[in-house]
Protein backbone atom coordinates (compact mmCIF):
# COMPACT_ATOMS: atom_id res chain seq x y z
CA UNK A 1 0.00 0.00 0.00
CA UNK A 2 1.00 3.19 -1.17
CA UNK A 3 0.59 5.26 2.87
CA UNK A 4 1.56 8.51 0.72
CA UNK A 5 -0.54 8.69 -1.66
CA UNK A 6 -3.45 7.72 0.67
CA UNK A 7 -2.66 10.08 3.03
CA UNK A 8 -2.66 13.05 0.18
CA UNK A 9 -6.22 11.89 -0.97
CA UNK A 10 -7.31 11.91 2.83
CA UNK A 11 -6.46 15.34 3.22
CA UNK A 12 -7.65 16.47 -0.13
CA UNK A 13 -10.84 14.72 0.58
CA UNK A 14 -11.27 17.01 3.82
CA UNK A 15 -10.27 19.92 2.61
CA UNK A 16 -13.15 19.37 0.08
CA UNK A 17 -15.76 18.21 2.66
CA UNK A 18 -14.82 21.24 4.63
CA UNK A 19 -15.59 23.74 1.96
CA UNK A 20 -18.57 21.98 0.80
CA UNK A 21 -19.92 22.24 4.55
CA UNK A 22 -18.56 25.88 4.79
CA UNK A 23 -20.34 26.75 1.50
CA UNK A 24 -23.56 24.72 2.51
CA UNK A 25 -23.75 26.75 5.71
CA UNK A 26 -23.48 29.93 4.15
CA UNK A 27 -26.13 29.68 1.67
CA UNK A 28 -28.50 27.06 3.63
CA UNK A 29 -28.37 23.80 1.37
CA UNK A 30 -28.96 21.73 4.21
CA UNK A 31 -32.06 22.91 4.93
CA UNK A 32 -33.05 24.08 1.29
CA UNK A 33 -31.96 20.61 -0.64
CA UNK A 34 -33.64 17.74 0.91
CA UNK A 35 -30.29 15.11 -0.16
CA UNK A 36 -27.80 17.52 0.30
CA UNK A 37 -27.43 15.54 3.92
CA UNK A 38 -27.28 12.23 2.20
CA UNK A 39 -24.28 13.80 0.13
CA UNK A 40 -22.34 15.10 2.73
CA UNK A 41 -22.55 11.32 4.74
CA UNK A 42 -21.58 9.72 1.90
CA UNK A 43 -18.53 11.98 1.65
CA UNK A 44 -17.83 11.43 5.31
CA UNK A 45 -18.56 8.07 5.03
CA UNK A 46 -15.71 7.75 2.37
CA UNK A 47 -13.37 9.49 4.42
CA UNK A 48 -13.93 7.29 7.14
CA UNK A 49 -13.81 4.38 5.05
CA UNK A 50 -9.61 5.59 3.87
CA UNK A 51 -9.13 6.61 7.42
CA UNK A 52 -9.40 3.14 8.47
CA UNK A 53 -7.78 1.69 5.86
CA UNK A 54 -4.76 4.17 6.66
CA UNK A 55 -4.73 2.88 10.12
CA UNK A 56 -5.64 -0.31 10.13
CA UNK A 57 -3.77 -1.04 7.00
CA UNK A 58 -5.64 -4.57 4.88
CA UNK A 59 -2.53 -7.31 4.16
CA UNK A 60 -5.12 -8.97 1.15
CA UNK A 61 -8.14 -7.53 -0.41
CA UNK A 62 -10.87 -9.78 0.69
CA UNK A 63 -14.69 -10.16 1.92
CA UNK A 64 -13.25 -10.10 5.55
CA UNK A 65 -11.22 -6.96 5.15
CA UNK A 66 -13.72 -5.01 3.71
CA UNK A 67 -16.56 -5.95 6.66
CA UNK A 68 -13.71 -4.99 9.00
CA UNK A 69 -13.41 -1.82 7.03
CA UNK A 70 -17.02 -1.29 7.13
CA UNK A 71 -17.44 -2.34 10.86
CA UNK A 72 -14.87 0.76 11.71
CA UNK A 73 -17.21 2.95 9.28
CA UNK A 74 -19.81 1.86 11.12
CA UNK A 75 -18.88 2.11 14.75
CA UNK A 76 -17.88 5.98 13.83
CA UNK A 77 -20.95 6.64 12.10
CA UNK A 78 -22.93 5.28 15.56
CA UNK A 79 -20.97 6.98 17.82
CA UNK A 80 -21.27 10.56 15.82
CA UNK A 81 -24.78 9.90 15.44
CA UNK A 82 -25.19 9.71 19.18
CA UNK A 83 -24.03 12.65 19.83
CA UNK A 84 -25.71 14.35 17.32
CA UNK A 85 -29.03 12.91 18.99
CA UNK A 86 -27.43 14.25 22.53
CA UNK A 87 -26.36 17.65 21.31
CA UNK A 88 -30.09 17.94 19.67
CA UNK A 89 -31.91 17.02 22.64
CA UNK A 90 -29.83 19.12 25.24
CA UNK A 91 -28.88 21.87 23.26
CA UNK A 92 -31.48 22.32 20.01
CA UNK A 93 -34.25 20.88 21.37
CA UNK A 94 -35.21 19.01 17.78
CA UNK A 95 -37.38 16.06 18.10
CA UNK A 96 -35.67 12.25 17.63
CA UNK A 97 -36.00 11.29 13.62
CA UNK A 98 -35.19 7.65 13.45
CA UNK A 99 -35.66 7.99 9.96
CA UNK A 100 -32.88 10.89 9.31
CA UNK A 101 -30.69 8.66 11.68
CA UNK A 102 -31.24 4.95 10.01
CA UNK A 103 -30.64 7.52 6.80
CA UNK A 104 -26.78 8.90 7.86
CA UNK A 105 -25.73 5.83 8.63
CA UNK A 106 -26.89 4.03 5.59
CA UNK A 107 -25.03 6.73 3.39
CA UNK A 108 -21.64 6.52 5.87
CA UNK A 109 -21.77 3.00 4.71
CA UNK A 110 -22.26 3.24 1.40
CA UNK A 111 -19.35 6.00 1.35
CA UNK A 112 -17.02 3.84 3.33
CA UNK A 113 -18.47 0.22 1.11
CA UNK A 114 -17.20 3.35 -2.01
CA UNK A 115 -13.82 4.09 -0.22
CA UNK A 116 -12.83 -0.13 0.40
CA UNK A 117 -13.83 -0.68 -3.65
CA UNK A 118 -12.20 2.22 -4.54
CA UNK A 119 -8.76 1.80 -2.42
CA UNK A 120 -8.30 -2.05 -3.74
CA UNK A 121 -9.01 -1.20 -6.94
CA UNK A 122 -6.86 2.06 -7.26
CA UNK A 123 -4.26 2.18 -4.59
CA UNK A 124 -4.09 -1.36 -3.45
CA UNK A 125 -2.17 -3.91 -0.80
CA UNK A 126 1.04 -4.16 -1.18
CA UNK A 127 1.18 -7.66 -3.32
CA UNK A 128 4.87 -8.31 -3.18
CA UNK A 129 6.22 -12.06 -4.09
CA UNK A 130 7.68 -13.76 -0.78
CA UNK A 131 10.22 -16.78 -2.13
Amino acid sequence: MDRRKLSIRICLLVVFIFLVNFLAGKFHWYSSLPWFDMFVHFLGGFWLGLGVIYLFPPKISSSSSILKILLGVLIIGLAWEFFEIFVDANFSKKIFDIKDTLSDLCFDLAGGLTATLYFFKRIGVNTENKV
